[in-house]
């Protein structure tokens, strides 16, 4: 390893600590009463809800796809990678502070619809990640590595650390991985981002919180695709 692969494997280190360590008290709590509301809900509307994710998610992966520009990070060393992750971050960012300002002025019907237009660029910014580090998105084993750094960056504590240990695993757990468990996938990232989207859809403050939500989104699923590509990059620990 070079002197910055060395930096990075330390900040990945770092991360991983952070994303494993036991969340807040009002995080739990939020956690918890959001079990509790799953339970009344009625198991037809689970099954009607889990296939629209599941429907919305995977049309979302087939149009990023197609639009996603290949190989660009061929020739490129993990410094140069990172550098355009991060420009991608912030014009992503922006996009997403944009569409959330926009949908949460515009009252319950247009914040509605900020849930999968959101989606829809989360998606697209994994492409365009993968794409920086070189990855193909043509293979499933790809698109399927995408929807584990979504599921990592939106999960509660169990499955977050349940969904690390895949990723730095992934070249022998990807082999016996046929799909996602889409009822948790759907719940996972409902529970997450509830509480946002909820205040979004107040009259007054909605494009504010609409815009501040979509913003630290992104940020948080930026930083969450960076490591996580680092990781499979880099490997083993360096040589001491």
């Amino acid at each position: 390893m070079n002197e910055y692969e060395l930096k990075v494997y330390d900040e990945v280190q770092e991360w991983k600590h952070k994303i494993t360590r036991r969340s807040g008290m009002m995080n739990r709590l939020s956690k918890k009463a959001q079990g509790k509301i799953n339970e009344w809900i009625p198991e037809k509307v689970h099954e009607v809800m889990t296939e629209s994710i599941k429907g919305m998610v995977k049309a979302t992966l087939f149009g990023s796809n197609v639009t996603t520009e290949k190989s660009q990070g061929q020739g490129l060393t993990l410094e140069q990678r990172d550098e355009g992750i991060r420009k991608k971050i912030s014009a992503f960012q922006k996009t997403a502070m944009i569409e959330g300002a926009g949908t949460g002025a515009g009252g319950i019907l247009l914040g509605l619809a900020d849930f999968p237009l959101l989606l829809t660029i989360k998606m697209k910014f994994l492409f365009e990640a993968a794409a920086i580090y070189g990855f193909d998105t043509k293979e499933y084993e790809e698109r399927l590595f995408i929807l584990h750094i979504f599921q990592l960056a939106f999960s509660s504590d169990e499955i977050r650390r349940n969904t690390l240990e895949e990723i730095e695993n992934w070249d022998s757990r990807k082999q016996v991985l046929a799909d996602m468990d889409w009822r948790k996938f759907q719940q996972e990232y409902r529970d997450y981002i509830d509480l946002a989207k909820m205040l979004q859809l107040v009259p007054g403050i909605g494009a504010f919180v609409g815009a501040y939500a979509n913003n630290n989104l992104l940020k948080h699923l930026g930083e969450t695709a960076m490591n996580a590509y680092r990781l499979r990059l880099l490997g083993k620990p360096p040589e001491l």
